[in-house]
């Protein structure tokens, strides 16, 4: 089951992709349970008391507090990182704007059934990955770490460092070798980095900035690779 909100003061638009998300579900063959909200404030209330989404489908334009300032409050007040956002606007203008909430798609107005769908798919795939797990082994013991809340792991020596946003841990590995077992949202950026994209608070070409305040390099034959992974380009 998928939980999936739908936010706009258009009564008609929330309908309308709520009956595409429905057809689309039964298409997928996939359970889905919407709720849907025509203010900021109201979506922000139904979070801040602790309610759980999947998936967010939000006006940029709402009134009072917007679209943009409900994805800010997700990501830095609630740090939630997981949840799918796609903004939805009448406008073009919003690039910029929208990046620092690493938002997973931007539609624009009027919605058609395609575009449902294949964001949904997007959206779900992405969801799964992040349900996969990283194993590793410290002496005897095994442990399992989530993929999606990794932010980054960094070779130290014969040791590689896996961080997540409450903790870090360390086994005996070489990097190169870890890369092979990770999710397609890793890149790896340094022959000592590699790093969650989902994570990706701020980017240059140099440097990576990341949502707990973390700067890392990017070398040199590195930097197309990871403009490509990061801007969508690949």
């Amino acid at each position: 089951m998928y939980n999936i909100g739908i936010c706009d003061d258009g009564k008609n638009i929330c309908a309308s992709i709520e009956n595409m998300l429905h057809l689309c579900a039964k298409e997928q063959n996939i359970q889905i349970d919407t709720n849907v909200w025509y203010t900021g404030e109201g979506l922000r209330d139904y979070l801040e008391a602790g309610n759980h989404l999947d998936i967010l489908f939000l006006d940029i334009e709402l009134f009072k507090i917007t679209g943009i300032e409900v994805g800010n409050y997700i990501r830095k007040q609630l740090d939630n990182m997981g949840m799918q956002i796609i903004y939805i606007s009448g406008k073009p203008s919003y690039a910029q704007q929208l990046f620092k909430t690493q938002p997973l798609d931007f539609l624009i107005k009027p919605i058609f059934q395609e575009q449902i769908n294949e964001t949904m798919e997007t959206a779900i795939r992405i969801i799964k990955k992040k349900e996969e797990r990283f194993e590793f082994q410290q002496g005897k013991e095994y442990y399992y770490v989530p993929m999606g809340d990794i932010v980054y792991l960094e070779s130290e020596g014969r040791k590689v460092k896996v961080v997540t946003l409450k903790a870090s841990f360390e086994f005996y590995g070489k990097l190169k070798e870890v890369a092979k077992r990770l999710s397609e949202n890793f890149v790896t950026i340094h022959q000592s980095y590699i790093v969650n994209m989902e994570y990706v608070f701020c980017y240059t070409y140099e440097m990576v900035e990341l949502v707990d305040g973390t700067i890392l390099t990017i070398s040199l034959s590195k930097r197309k690779l990871v403009r490509d992974r990061i801007l969508g380009e690949e």
